[in-house]
């Protein structure tokens, strides 16, 4: 007899998220602790505190999509959707939505002119 394997689930699931520019990237777990920062060179210019905002910011995208993934992949292992909603894991559409919500809100610099 065979036994049915299930695939099985990491224990921490990771995402990553960019600027809008392409010159910062984090890459955080599901539980929100960041594992990987790049950025180039040309970030400082902006100043230490508007690069850890940034930072913390994309850190907090990351999460919301990688808390999506994981619930992906425990649906995919049977999990019902009432556990993986008490555990705080957003949908892929709800992920979207908070994402959107999170662009609509980002008022961050876009350019380096200023008004005179």
């Amino acid at each position: 007899m065979s036994e049915q394997q299930v695939p099985e689930v990491p224990n921490v699931t990771m995402a990553a998220s960019r600027n809008r520019a392409g010159t910062l990237s984090v890459r955080a777990t599901d539980q929100g602790m960041p594992v990987e920062i790049k950025f180039e060179r040309s970030e400082y210019r902006y100043g230490a505190q508007a690069l850890a905002d940034e930072i913390l910011r994309l850190t907090r995208r990351s999460t919301i999509a990688a808390k999506a993934k994981r619930r992906e992949m425990l649906a995919e292992n049977g999990m019902p959707a009432e556990i993986l909603d008490r555990l705080g894991l957003p949908t892929r559409q709800q992920a979207v939505d908070e994402l959107d919500r999170m662009d609509d809100a980002d008022t961050g610099r876009t350019s380096w002119m200023r008004p005179v």
